[in-house]
């Protein structure tokens, strides 16, 4: 597929660039169904890369975290070394298979230790202690280290792959949106985090859907985007409800930009916000040299840059700062969806509070979005209707079941 621009106006349709993803409805069974979702698990969960982190998280030598995988049905421990470089592993002992860190994060200052019979490990994952070794019998213990886990970084983020043998390298997964978006100055903006994550009873998808259209902005969030009841349907909505421009990138992800104007003028806290970094809490807010940064795709209008990483990552991009949602497949009816800030470091107090208000205006946009999620999957699983009728601004929505299917079934490959 090529990464031909996407433009919104009044004769020519997204879905014109792109007919072979078709135009019909979407079969609800990707949302209720437990044997797609097996599948999912196992052909696509198990075999891509994942990001689970950032750089920012283990910094020093020791330093690791934990990543408990449900969807892949492991845990996975990733730690920076001695020598600098991170490495992952099955956070599993070699002996009796207990879960050996428990702990969510922290520095290892010496060996990893299995809290049932105290074998102990390296950072590097090698084994170098057996508890009563003498009564093993055979023990090769070069060859009873962590069992490793593919992992690479791309600006910044970590990123694994639990396939044994991944068929692509990270590079050559991420493809032309790698190149494109690795010039967005993410490292220089990830000085503080603020995160947060909750289980929602809703499949994976129905919370991404969620955020891969913005014609929802103008209705479901009239009281965070401040839309006054009279512009709802005026012109300036109009230009709002559409994304100003996207791409396609390949068979494996896609980004999309948003921009637009209000009427109504920021009142005196929002305008202290937006003066000292909040970002992009309202979408027309940033001024026309912020805004060249945001999207890295050619689109110099665009004030927040939306973008996916498939299957389960969005990254939001602002001048200022940017964020990221993930979400983990738990079953076919729960998901733990985690929300990621990233905002430079606050030098004074007035940028301070601004990064403040901006998580609190984030918040309660997610909050607005996750009102409906639970409902919806209710009423999926309901049967009461067996497909989606997807529209022109969709397009991303029908784009992941394409590819989930090159996946799933790769002879309905449309590459």
């Amino acid at each position: 597929m090529s990464s031909t621009a996407l433009k919104a106006t009044s004769n020519r349709r997204y879905h014109d660039l792109y007919p072979e993803l078709g135009t019909g409805p979407i079969s609800i069974e990707p949302y209720v169904s437990h044997e797609y979702f097996e599948k999912e698990r196992t052909l696509i969960f198990r075999k891509v890369w994942l990001n689970v982190g950032r750089v920012q998280d283990i910094p020093n030598a020791g330093d690791y975290f934990v990543k408990d995988l449900a969807i892949c049905n492991t845990s996975i421990l990733i730690v920076r070394g001695k020598d600098g470089a991170i490495r992952a592993f099955h956070n599993m002992c070699s002996h009796r298979g207990n879960k050996l860190v428990a702990k969510i994060k922290g520095t290892c200052k010496g060996l990893f230790v299995c809290n049932v019979h105290s074998w102990a490990y390296a950072p590097d994952g090698s084994l170098r202690h057996i508890t009563d070794e003498a009564n093993f019998f055979d023990v090769d213990k070069a060859a009873l280290g962590l069992t490793p886990v593919s992992v690479d970084t791309w600006k910044g983020f970590i990123f694994i792959n639990v396939d044994q043998e991944p068929a692509e390298t990270l590079t050559e997964y991420l493809g032309e949106f790698g190149t494109t978006f690795g010039e967005y100055p993410f490292s220089e903006l990830a000085a503080t985090q603020f995160f947060w994550q909750t289980e929602i009873k809703a499949n994976w998808k129905v919370i991404k859907d969620a955020f891969q259209e913005v014609w929802h902005i103008p209705y479901l969030h009239q009281r965070t985007v401040f839309y006054t009841p009279g512009e709802r349907y005026g012109a300036a909505m109009r230009f709002q409800l559409y994304p100003r421009h996207g791409k396609l990138y390949g068979s494996r992800d896609r980004s999309s930009s948003t921009g637009g104007k209000s009427k109504r003028p920021l009142t005196p806290v929002e305008s202290f916000a937006v003066r000292y970094g909040s970002g992009a809490i309202h979408l027309d807010r940033s001024t026309e040299a912020t805004s060249q940064g945001v999207t890295r795709d050619g689109e110099p209008r665009a004030t927040l840059g939306g973008c996916s990483i498939f299957p389960n990552c969005m990254m939001y991009t602002n001048d200022r700062t940017y964020l990221t949602h993930t979400f983990w497949p738990l079953a076919e009816d729960r998901t733990l969806w985690e929300v990621k800030y990233y905002y430079p470091k606050a030098h004074t107090l007035a940028e301070r509070f601004a990064q403040e208000y901006h998580k609190v205006i984030l918040r309660d946009i997610n909050l607005e979005d996750g009102s409906t999620l639970e409902r919806t999957q209710t009423m999926l699983g309901s049967g009461a209707k067996r497909h989606l009728i997807l529209q022109d601004q969709e397009l991303l929505i029908r784009f992941h079941h394409k590819v989930a299917d090159t996946f799933l079934n790769p002879e309905n490959s449309y590459r």
